[in-house]
Protein backbone atom coordinates (compact mmCIF):
# COMPACT_ATOMS: atom_id res chain seq x y z
CA UNK A 1 0.00 0.00 0.00
CA UNK A 2 2.78 1.75 -0.25
CA UNK A 3 1.66 4.06 -3.34
CA UNK A 4 -1.92 4.02 -2.15
CA UNK A 5 -4.11 6.85 -2.16
CA UNK A 6 -6.80 8.21 0.08
CA UNK A 7 -10.59 9.17 -1.17
CA UNK A 8 -12.82 11.53 1.02
CA UNK A 9 -16.32 11.90 -0.32
CA UNK A 10 -17.98 14.93 0.95
CA UNK A 11 -21.46 14.97 1.64
CA UNK A 12 -24.24 17.56 1.84
CA UNK A 13 -22.69 20.37 3.49
CA UNK A 14 -18.96 19.64 2.76
CA UNK A 15 -18.33 20.33 -1.23
CA UNK A 16 -14.63 20.72 -0.79
CA UNK A 17 -11.64 19.76 1.77
CA UNK A 18 -9.48 22.52 3.60
CA UNK A 19 -6.22 21.74 3.90
CA UNK A 20 -5.07 20.30 0.72
CA UNK A 21 -2.24 21.19 -0.98
CA UNK A 22 -0.62 21.11 -5.06
CA UNK A 23 -4.46 20.56 -5.90
CA UNK A 24 -5.14 19.46 -9.21
CA UNK A 25 -8.46 18.58 -10.97
CA UNK A 26 -8.77 15.42 -12.36
CA UNK A 27 -11.84 14.37 -15.06
CA UNK A 28 -12.19 10.53 -15.03
CA UNK A 29 -14.30 8.46 -17.68
CA UNK A 30 -15.87 5.09 -16.12
CA UNK A 31 -17.81 2.50 -17.51
CA UNK A 32 -20.19 3.44 -15.75
CA UNK A 33 -20.61 7.06 -17.22
CA UNK A 34 -18.78 10.38 -15.35
CA UNK A 35 -18.80 10.83 -11.53
CA UNK A 36 -20.67 13.43 -9.76
CA UNK A 37 -18.09 15.96 -10.37
CA UNK A 38 -14.76 16.40 -11.20
CA UNK A 39 -11.75 14.41 -8.90
CA UNK A 40 -9.52 16.78 -7.32
CA UNK A 41 -6.39 15.31 -5.98
CA UNK A 42 -4.02 16.97 -3.60
CA UNK A 43 -1.72 15.96 -1.06
CA UNK A 44 -1.42 16.32 2.65
CA UNK A 45 1.71 15.46 4.66
CA UNK A 46 3.10 12.63 2.69
CA UNK A 47 -0.30 11.11 1.35
CA UNK A 48 -2.02 11.74 -1.93
CA UNK A 49 -5.55 12.28 -1.17
CA UNK A 50 -8.34 12.40 -3.67
CA UNK A 51 -11.50 14.35 -2.97
CA UNK A 52 -15.14 13.99 -4.60
CA UNK A 53 -18.14 16.03 -3.97
CA UNK A 54 -20.59 13.06 -3.87
CA UNK A 55 -23.65 15.38 -4.43
CA UNK A 56 -21.51 17.43 -7.28
CA UNK A 57 -20.13 20.73 -5.98
CA UNK A 58 -23.58 22.51 -6.23
CA UNK A 59 -25.58 19.76 -4.92
CA UNK A 60 -26.96 18.53 -8.35
CA UNK A 61 -27.73 15.20 -7.71
CA UNK A 62 -30.68 13.84 -5.59
CA UNK A 63 -29.60 10.69 -3.51
CA UNK A 64 -30.76 8.34 -6.11
CA UNK A 65 -29.53 10.08 -9.11
CA UNK A 66 -25.63 10.01 -7.72
CA UNK A 67 -24.05 8.21 -9.44
CA UNK A 68 -22.22 5.56 -6.96
CA UNK A 69 -20.88 3.21 -9.05
CA UNK A 70 -18.85 5.72 -11.30
CA UNK A 71 -17.97 7.57 -8.13
CA UNK A 72 -16.39 4.46 -6.65
CA UNK A 73 -14.62 3.18 -9.76
CA UNK A 74 -13.09 6.60 -10.29
CA UNK A 75 -11.57 7.13 -7.28
CA UNK A 76 -10.16 2.82 -7.30
CA UNK A 77 -8.46 3.94 -10.57
CA UNK A 78 -6.92 6.63 -9.38
CA UNK A 79 -5.12 4.38 -6.92
CA UNK A 80 -7.60 4.86 -3.93
CA UNK A 81 -7.39 2.09 -0.70
CA UNK A 82 -8.77 4.00 1.49
CA UNK A 83 -12.52 6.13 1.96
CA UNK A 84 -13.52 8.66 4.47
CA UNK A 85 -17.08 9.33 4.27
CA UNK A 86 -18.50 12.38 5.56
CA UNK A 87 -22.46 12.09 5.52
CA UNK A 88 -25.29 14.12 7.27
CA UNK A 89 -27.70 11.88 9.41
CA UNK A 90 -30.78 12.37 11.25
CA UNK A 91 -30.98 10.82 14.36
CA UNK A 92 -33.38 7.85 15.49
CA UNK A 93 -32.24 7.58 19.14
CA UNK A 94 -32.24 10.00 21.92
CA UNK A 95 -28.49 9.65 22.45
CA UNK A 96 -27.31 11.13 19.24
CA UNK A 97 -27.93 14.57 19.54
CA UNK A 98 -27.92 17.13 16.64
CA UNK A 99 -24.19 18.21 16.50
CA UNK A 100 -23.05 15.12 18.03
CA UNK A 101 -21.19 12.39 15.51
CA UNK A 102 -21.13 8.71 14.88
CA UNK A 103 -18.92 6.17 12.87
CA UNK A 104 -21.48 3.66 12.61
CA UNK A 105 -20.20 -0.05 12.13
CA UNK A 106 -23.74 -1.29 10.65
CA UNK A 107 -26.40 -0.70 8.17
CA UNK A 108 -29.74 -1.34 6.61
CA UNK A 109 -30.70 -0.85 3.26
CA UNK A 110 -34.35 0.74 2.93
CA UNK A 111 -33.26 1.68 -0.43
CA UNK A 112 -34.79 0.48 -3.90
CA UNK A 113 -33.89 2.54 -7.26
CA UNK A 114 -30.26 1.84 -6.82
CA UNK A 115 -27.22 -0.74 -8.78
CA UNK A 116 -25.41 -1.86 -5.36
CA UNK A 117 -22.91 -3.96 -7.50
CA UNK A 118 -20.03 -3.75 -10.21
CA UNK A 119 -20.78 -7.27 -11.17
CA UNK A 120 -23.69 -8.74 -13.24
CA UNK A 121 -23.78 -8.63 -17.06
CA UNK A 122 -22.13 -12.50 -16.97
CA UNK A 123 -19.76 -12.38 -14.28
CA UNK A 124 -20.87 -13.45 -10.46
CA UNK A 125 -19.22 -12.26 -7.47
CA UNK A 126 -20.02 -12.47 -3.52
CA UNK A 127 -18.09 -10.61 -1.17
CA UNK A 128 -18.40 -10.69 2.51
CA UNK A 129 -20.50 -7.66 3.95
CA UNK A 130 -20.98 -8.84 7.34
CA UNK A 131 -18.78 -5.85 8.91
CA UNK A 132 -19.86 -3.63 5.68
CA UNK A 133 -17.46 -0.56 7.41
CA UNK A 134 -14.01 -0.99 7.93
CA UNK A 135 -13.13 -1.75 11.60
CA UNK A 136 -9.33 -0.49 11.53
CA UNK A 137 -9.89 1.98 9.67
CA UNK A 138 -13.25 3.52 11.55
CA UNK A 139 -11.37 2.64 15.18
CA UNK A 140 -8.64 5.53 13.44
CA UNK A 141 -11.81 7.94 12.65
CA UNK A 142 -13.02 7.63 15.77
CA UNK A 143 -9.99 8.09 17.62
CA UNK A 144 -9.21 11.10 16.08
CA UNK A 145 -12.78 12.06 15.80
CA UNK A 146 -12.72 11.83 19.91
CA UNK A 147 -9.77 14.34 20.49
CA UNK A 148 -11.30 16.93 18.33
CA UNK A 149 -14.97 16.72 19.84
CA UNK A 150 -15.67 20.03 21.92
CA UNK A 151 -17.08 19.98 25.51
CA UNK A 152 -20.97 19.35 24.94
CA UNK A 153 -20.54 17.21 22.17
CA UNK A 154 -19.96 13.39 21.82
CA UNK A 155 -18.64 11.09 19.18
CA UNK A 156 -19.85 7.93 19.15
CA UNK A 157 -18.47 4.34 18.41
CA UNK A 158 -20.36 2.04 16.48
CA UNK A 159 -24.22 2.09 15.74
CA UNK A 160 -26.31 0.84 13.10
CA UNK A 161 -27.06 3.76 9.81
CA UNK A 162 -30.68 2.90 7.73
CA UNK A 163 -30.10 4.26 4.28
CA UNK A 164 -33.47 5.47 2.92
CA UNK A 165 -34.15 6.42 -0.79
CA UNK A 166 -35.16 9.75 0.07
CA UNK A 167 -35.08 12.38 -1.38
CA UNK A 168 -38.23 13.36 1.25
CA UNK A 169 -37.80 12.90 4.78
CA UNK A 170 -39.24 9.88 6.93
CA UNK A 171 -42.70 9.64 7.60
CA UNK A 172 -43.48 9.32 11.55
CA UNK A 173 -44.70 5.53 10.94
CA UNK A 174 -41.68 4.87 8.81
CA UNK A 175 -39.14 6.48 11.92
CA UNK A 176 -40.77 4.59 14.75
CA UNK A 177 -40.53 1.58 12.51
CA UNK A 178 -36.78 2.46 12.43
CA UNK A 179 -36.60 3.09 15.94
CA UNK A 180 -37.67 -0.18 17.07
CA UNK A 181 -35.08 -2.04 15.10
CA UNK A 182 -32.68 -0.41 16.88
CA UNK A 183 -31.26 1.78 14.54
CA UNK A 184 -28.95 4.85 15.79
CA UNK A 185 -28.88 7.44 12.69
CA UNK A 186 -31.07 7.61 8.91
CA UNK A 187 -29.32 8.95 5.90
CA UNK A 188 -29.76 8.64 2.18
CA UNK A 189 -25.96 7.49 0.66
CA UNK A 190 -24.28 5.49 2.88
CA UNK A 191 -25.18 1.82 2.24
CA UNK A 192 -24.64 2.58 -1.55
CA UNK A 193 -21.31 3.62 -1.42
CA UNK A 194 -19.87 0.79 1.69
CA UNK A 195 -21.42 -1.89 -0.61
CA UNK A 196 -19.52 -0.94 -3.99
CA UNK A 197 -16.24 0.28 -1.82
CA UNK A 198 -16.07 -3.42 -0.51
CA UNK A 199 -16.48 -4.54 -4.28
CA UNK A 200 -13.60 -2.02 -5.14
CA UNK A 201 -11.31 -3.25 -2.33
CA UNK A 202 -11.05 -0.40 -0.70
CA UNK A 203 -11.41 0.19 3.21
CA UNK A 204 -14.61 2.64 3.91
CA UNK A 205 -15.37 4.64 7.40
CA UNK A 206 -18.21 7.18 7.60
CA UNK A 207 -18.08 9.95 9.69
CA UNK A 208 -21.81 10.83 10.25
CA UNK A 209 -22.83 14.00 11.42
CA UNK A 210 -25.80 14.35 13.27
CA UNK A 211 -28.20 17.40 12.23
CA UNK A 212 -31.54 16.90 13.73
CA UNK A 213 -33.86 14.24 15.71
CA UNK A 214 -35.92 12.60 13.03
CA UNK A 215 -39.44 13.41 12.89
CA UNK A 216 -40.29 10.87 15.53
CA UNK A 217 -39.20 12.90 18.63
CA UNK A 218 -42.19 14.69 20.03
CA UNK A 219 -40.55 17.44 21.93
CA UNK A 220 -38.63 18.76 18.74
CA UNK A 221 -39.92 20.31 15.72
CA UNK A 222 -40.11 18.19 12.83
CA UNK A 223 -37.06 18.35 10.34
CA UNK A 224 -37.24 20.93 8.26
CA UNK A 225 -34.45 21.94 5.64
CA UNK A 226 -33.79 25.12 7.51
CA UNK A 227 -32.63 23.15 10.61
CA UNK A 228 -30.90 20.57 8.49
CA UNK A 229 -28.71 23.41 6.82
CA UNK A 230 -28.11 25.37 10.07
CA UNK A 231 -27.00 22.41 11.57
CA UNK A 232 -24.64 21.29 8.56
CA UNK A 233 -22.88 24.45 8.92
CA UNK A 234 -22.44 23.87 12.48
CA UNK A 235 -21.00 20.47 11.62
CA UNK A 236 -18.55 21.48 8.52
CA UNK A 237 -15.48 23.21 10.39
CA UNK A 238 -15.16 20.58 12.59
CA UNK A 239 -15.66 17.89 10.02
CA UNK A 240 -13.20 19.56 7.81
CA UNK A 241 -10.49 18.89 10.75
CA UNK A 242 -11.45 15.93 11.75
CA UNK A 243 -10.44 14.39 8.23
CA UNK A 244 -7.39 16.27 7.85
CA UNK A 245 -6.19 14.87 10.78
CA UNK A 246 -7.59 11.39 10.41
CA UNK A 247 -5.78 11.82 6.52
CA UNK A 248 -2.19 12.54 8.28
CA UNK A 249 -2.97 9.29 10.58
CA UNK A 250 -3.59 6.99 7.46
CA UNK A 251 -0.77 8.49 5.65
CA UNK A 252 1.68 7.51 9.19
CA UNK A 253 -0.24 3.94 9.43
CA UNK A 254 -1.18 3.41 5.73
CA UNK A 255 -3.74 0.57 7.91
CA UNK A 256 -4.35 -3.27 6.14
CA UNK A 257 -7.39 -4.04 6.14
CA UNK A 258 -9.66 -7.29 5.04
CA UNK A 259 -11.38 -4.86 2.64
CA UNK A 260 -8.04 -4.96 -0.05
CA UNK A 261 -8.41 -8.20 -0.71
CA UNK A 262 -12.28 -8.48 -0.76
CA UNK A 263 -12.69 -10.49 -4.15
CA UNK A 264 -10.15 -13.07 -3.53
CA UNK A 265 -12.40 -15.62 -2.81
CA UNK A 266 -15.46 -14.18 -4.03
CA UNK A 267 -15.30 -14.30 -7.78
CA UNK A 268 -17.31 -17.30 -8.60
CA UNK A 269 -17.45 -17.34 -12.57
CA UNK A 270 -14.55 -18.63 -14.75
CA UNK A 271 -12.71 -15.89 -16.48
CA UNK A 272 -12.75 -17.80 -19.72
CA UNK A 273 -16.71 -17.31 -19.60
CA UNK A 274 -16.53 -13.96 -18.83
CA UNK A 275 -18.20 -12.11 -21.91
CA UNK A 276 -15.40 -9.36 -23.01
CA UNK A 277 -17.55 -6.76 -22.77
CA UNK A 278 -18.36 -7.34 -18.91
CA UNK A 279 -15.03 -8.84 -18.46
CA UNK A 280 -13.30 -4.76 -19.49
CA UNK A 281 -15.63 -3.26 -17.24
CA UNK A 282 -14.56 -4.60 -14.02
CA UNK A 283 -10.87 -5.73 -14.89
CA UNK A 284 -10.36 -2.80 -12.70
CA UNK A 285 -10.96 -5.00 -9.86
CA UNK A 286 -10.70 -8.56 -11.01
CA UNK A 287 -6.93 -8.31 -12.67
CA UNK A 288 -5.19 -9.24 -9.92
CA UNK A 289 -6.62 -12.50 -9.81
CA UNK A 290 -7.48 -13.15 -13.08
CA UNK A 291 -4.90 -10.98 -14.71
CA UNK A 292 -5.34 -8.12 -16.95
CA UNK A 293 -7.76 -8.11 -19.57
CA UNK A 294 -5.81 -8.96 -23.03
CA UNK A 295 -6.53 -5.66 -25.21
Amino acid sequence: MGGARLGVLGGSGLYAMDGLEEVREIQVDTPYGPPSDTLRLGRIDDLEVVFLARHGRHHSYTPTEVPYRANLWALRSLGVRWVLSVSAVGSLQEQYRPLDMMVPDQFIDRTHQRPLSFFGGGVVAHVTAADPYCPVLSRLLADVGDSLMPPGRQLHRGGTYLCMEGPAFSTRAESELYRSWGCGVIGMTNHTEARLAREAEMAYATLAMVTDYDCWHQEHASVTVELVIDNLRANAALAQQIVRQAAARVGELRPASSAHHALRHALMTPAEHVPAETRRRVDLFTSPYWGPYPD
